[in-house]
C-alpha cells in the first residue's frame, strides 16, 4: 500500500507540474478518506477530501433529477472567485479532486485529468468500507 501511495503521489505531482496554475490535487474515496495529495499540507488535503465527499453526494442527488442517469457523477467544475475547483469520478469508489488558481488553462486541465484517470484508474478504487473497514 505505501508504494502504491507513493507511485500516486508522484502522479499527482506530475499533472500539477503539467499543468501551470495548479494548487493542489488530491485522491479520496467516496466517504472522504484522503488516498493520496500533492501541494498542501494534510489537513488541507484532508478538509478538501471531507468537501468532495458532500459534494458527490450532492451531484448524484441532481443527477436523479436527469430521466437516463444512472446517478454517477462523472465531473464536476466550480469557478469560485480566485480559482476553480475540479472533482471527477477516478475509479470505482475513488475520485480525483484539484484546485486551480484562475489563470489555469481549463481544457488542459480537463484533459490531463482524464489522462491521468485513464492511466491509473483501477488502482484509485477504493473497496466499500464497512463498520470503518475497507472489505
Amino acid at each position: 500500500m505505501m508504494q502504491l501511495r507513493a507511485n500516486m503521489d508522484w502522479m499527482l505531482k506530475d499533472l500539477a507540474d503539467s499543468v501551470p496554475q495548479t494548487r493542489q490535487v488530491v485522491v479520496l474515496s467516496s466517504d472522504g478518506l484522503r488516498m493520496a495529495q500533492y501541494g498542501a499540507d494534510t489537513d488541507a488535503a484532508d478538509r478538501l477530501s471531507a468537501a468532495c465527499a458532500g459534494l458527490q453526494s450532492l451531484a448524484a442527488a441532481v443527477a436523479a433529477e436527469f430521466p437516463h442517469s444512472n446517478g454517477t457523477m462523472r465531473l464536476v467544475v466550480i469557478e469560485l472567485n480566485g480559482g476553480f475547483f475540479y472533482l471527477m469520478a477516478a475509479g470505482a469508489g475513488a475520485y480525483l479532486a484539484v484546485l486551480a488558481d484562475e489563470g489555469v488553462d481549463a481544457g488542459l486541465m480537463g484533459q490531463r485529468m482524464r489522462d491521468l484517470v485513464a492511466r491509473i484508474g483501477g488502482h484509485l478504487s477504493s473497496p466499500p468500507r464497512h463498520d470503518g473497514q475497507a472489505t
